[in-house]
């Protein structure tokens, strides 16, 4: 029984002298805070390791889209065998800040970096036999975007005693822009509750419209890289004021056509009275006319006689004339 401490306390000193030997697991750090760097600049993404660097040492830079596994990166650059090989999208922008890796440095640069930079970097040191751990590190890199300028809309009922949202919205931004709404002019301020706003989402809300809603309205979007801003016209109608207006039009055109009805109709009687007769009714006598029962024969003598009567005025002047003549005896 005496002899049964010392197998176990072997084991022991051996498992603990396993752990504590160099060059028997990869240890890989990186920093704990994510990353920030502006639109345009360079990024380093500082990873250090120990390890005994052999001749199996391997060093591998990967990508993740935000919201993605780990399982889905894709590969920046690779070292090993004594040799850089960057690949991928990022190939021409990728380097390291040491190269050869070995002295425990495996920072990575990344110029002009860009929005769609923005995601999870994964550091990973491979040296076997070293495998005692995974040696892998996560870096959390945001690229910082000024806002991109907003896009302004309305929508709802624009009319006095209506209701009216306006959007406001920036495709690009990182960290993602806060919204703010201001009405300009010298309008009065708006009663409580009449006009509430999010920030986040870039919506307005406008109840309880009047006359005084109406005017220009100007949305900020504003994040840490600075500010742009859109801006739109709020027109609040009266459909009381547009009912009379309506029905005032009516009634002038209403008159205007009565009018020119009128007009018209006196205008055709005017001409109707100027146009002389072209026709004779049944009670119209002609003077050459024959009366009924009278021969043609007998008009024809009536006719003559009244040729007779209208000569004889110069015969009785004839006469007179021989009258007057000195008589031969």
């Amino acid at each position: 029984m005496a002899l049964l401490p010392g197998p176990f306390l072997c084991g022991a000193l051996i498992g603990f002298a396993w752990l504590i030997a160099p060059g028997l697991a990869v240890e890989v750090k990186v920093p704990t805070e994510p990353l920030s760097t502006p639109v345009g600049h360079t990024a380093e993404l500082t990873c250090s390791y120990s390890t005994s660097v052999g001749d199996n040492f391997a060093l591998e830079w990967s990508f993740v889209q935000p919201g993605k596994p780990i399982s889905s990166s894709r590969p920046i650059l690779y070292y090993t065998s004594g040799q850089l090989y960057p690949t991928g999208s990022k190939a021409e922008r990728a380097s390291l800040l040491q190269n050869p890796p070995t002295a425990g440095v495996a920072t990575l640069k990344l110029a002009d970096v860009r929005s769609s930079d923005t995601g999870t970097y994964l550091c990973q040191v491979n040296n076997p036999p070293d495998f005692y751990t995974n040696g892998l590190g996560l870096i959390n890199l945001t690229v910082l975007v000024p806002p991109s300028r907003p896009i302004c809309s309305q929508s709802g009922q624009i009319v006095v005693g209506g209701s009216a949202a306006l959007g406001c919205s920036s495709a690009e931004g990182a960290p993602k822009p806060v919204y703010n709404w201001v009405h300009l002019g010298s309008s009065p301020t708006p009663a409580p509750g009449s006009m509430v706003q999010d920030e986040v989402s870039g919506q307005l809300i406008l109840t309880n419209l009047s006359m005084t809603s109406s005017g220009t309205y100007r949305c900020v979007a504003t994040n840490q890289m600075g500010s742009a801003s859109c801006e739109l016209t709020l027109d609040v109608t009266n459909p009381s004021k547009g009912r009379v207006a309506g029905t005032l039009v009516g009634v002038l055109l209403g008159i205007l056509l009565l009018s020119v009805a009128v007009f018209c109709l006196l205008r055709f009687h005017k001409d109707r009275k100027r146009k002389p007769k072209e026709t004779y009714g049944g009670n119209d006598l002609r003077e050459d006319a024959v009366a009924p029962g009278i021969s043609e024969q007998t008009s024809l003598r009536a006719d003559a006689s009244k040729g007779l009567l209208e000569r004889s005025p110069s015969a009785s002047t004839v006469t007179t004339t021989k009258s007057r003549l000195p008589m031969s005896v």
